[in-house]
């Protein structure tokens, strides 16, 4: 019975395709969102409406970004293109300037006849390829006080960082649009209702921004969770021999910490629960888009994807963030449903974030650029979860070229040190020691080396 569910489910979605009724597009990013959900088996967060997508789509368990960073993800994502040293190197990363020749993923949806509409946090810049890539200007509401991420506790803005952000968390009694990602939201909800009956396809791109820092969300989405209860992580300590190369982010220390000290539990309590807090609220959030694609009717014709730009790590080594190569920063959710799909698969197959573009090309049956996409279409897993697909994933970060397998995470640090750091899963899945100095992983670091040096020479010689 399942393998003629898996048919049918095909020859339906196929023959929308051949019917020359292409299928709409709702692409749901989320910044700062690891695979903390209840459908990848995190039993402390609450994330009922992403979970019940996943009851009805497939969830892969090993998809990884290829920069674990923002701005430099996105526009590796929307270009299909890799990172290199001086290509998609920081948060502020643009296609226009690193890549200035490539089409963009809404770009080509747009030339193929499609409505293409950016809402919230799609490009990291707001003008990014914004002629090129959307039917109309990109969308981002911005209010009054933008900059404070749109505080709606004064309290919030009473103490200030030195770099002039306020406090690092708030829970006001506000109802669940008085943040911008309650407006993107309701923006996106407006397309929907728009376009319900248009006369050609929409690739609309909705991004929002919780649960980056910093952890503002309605209150009632912190009382969700009993602050004494959420456990912290056990391994708050560097990874044994980790090279000197390795570092956590510093990128919570912009805002103001409300005096908690860092090294404390009641601050380590605090960040977590933020971190929860603020999934929490935009999972409803991605619940209102979704019941309102059902609610129009608009299932048997769209595809859903959500996908989070990197990791997150959550004190893991006594870490708050990405900007590393850690498996937990490298590591992303991502969800894909296809029209007529009614039943949950998951998928163990390798994902790199520039597989994304191909593979949406391929289920709307476009033709992707020439001579510019470093991904490959991953659609025969959408049927066959369990096919091949690749045998390991790159990223890089700054110094960093990282290589992730079904089994070991290496990275070869290069510049001012040369150092290699090498994390056997099947035995230490945390990454608490580096073993790449043993004897008996000789053979792996070579291994290793060979797949990383295969992926800088393509990352190098495809795109021009």
């Amino acid at each position: 019975m399942h393998k003629l569910l898996l048919i049918a489910l095909l020859i339906s979605f196929s023959s929308c395709i051949s019917n020359a009724q292409q299928p709409n597009i709702i692409f749901i990013m989320v910044d700062d969102l690891r695979p903390e959900l209840g459908c990848y088996g995190n039993t402390q967060i609450k994330s009922p409406n992403i979970d019940k997508l996943a009851l009805e789509a497939t969830l892969f368990n090993n998809a990884y970004c290829n920069i674990p960073v923002c701005g430099a993800s996105r526009a590796s994502l929307l270009t299909g293109i890799l990172p290199t040293k001086t290509r998609f190197v920081q948060y502020n990363s643009t296609a226009s300037k690193d890549v200035p020749n490539a089409k963009t993923l809404p770009q080509v949806f747009k030339e193929s006849g499609y409505n293409t509409y950016s809402v919230g946090k799609i490009f990291h810049d707001n003008n990014d390829t914004n002629t090129q890539s959307w039917s109309e200007p990109a969308w981002r509401y911005q209010g009054e006080d933008y900059n404070s991420m749109l505080s709606q506790d004064p309290t919030s803005l009473e103490k200030m960082s030195k770099k002039n952000r306020g406090r690092i968390y708030e829970m006001p009694e506000v109802d669940d649009y008085k943040y911008n990602d309650g407006q993107t939201a309701l923006k996106t909800i407006e397309l929907l209702k728009n376009h319900k009956k248009g006369d050609k396809p929409f690739f609309i791109a909705c991004g929002f921004i919780r649960p980056h820092l910093p952890f503002y969300a309605p209150k009632k989405y912190w009382d969700l969770y009993n602050r004494d209860s959420i456990t912290l992580a056990k391994n708050r300590y560097k990874p044994i021999n980790a090279p000197l190369s390795l570092h956590g982010s510093g990128e919570f220390r912009n805002y103001h910490l409300d005096d908690l000290k860092i090294k404390s539990d009641a601050f380590r309590k605090m960040m977590k629960h933020g971190y929860y807090a603020s999934v929490s609220y935009t999972d409803k959030l991605i619940g209102d888009v979704l019941n309102e694609i059902k609610s129009l009717e608009l299932e048997e014709n769209t595809i859903i994807i959500l996908w989070g730009d990197h990791g997150w790590q959550l004190g893991e080594h006594d870490y708050w963030g990405k900007h590393n190569t850690m498996h937990v920063s490298l590591r992303v959710p991502l969800i894909i449903k296809v029209p007529s799909q009614s039943k949950a698969l998951k998928s163990k197959a390798i994902i790199e974030t520039t597989d994304i573009f191909p593979t949406l090309c391929d289920l709307a049956g476009i033709n992707p650029p020439k001579n510019q996409l470093h991904g490959k279409s991953f659609t025969k897993l959408l049927n066959k979860p369990n096919a091949k697909f690749r045998k390991y994933a790159y990223s890089r970060f700054l110094a960093g070229d990282a290589i992730v397998t079904d089994r070991y995470a290496y990275t070869h640090y290069t510049g001012k040190k040369d150092e290699i750091m090498l994390y056997d899963h099947e035995n230490d899945l945390e990454e608490n020691e580096n073993v790449a100095m043993k004897p008996e992983y000789k053979h792996v670091i070579e291994e290793m080396e060979g797949f990383l040096q295969s992926s800088k020479k393509r990352a190098l010689n495809m795109h021009k």
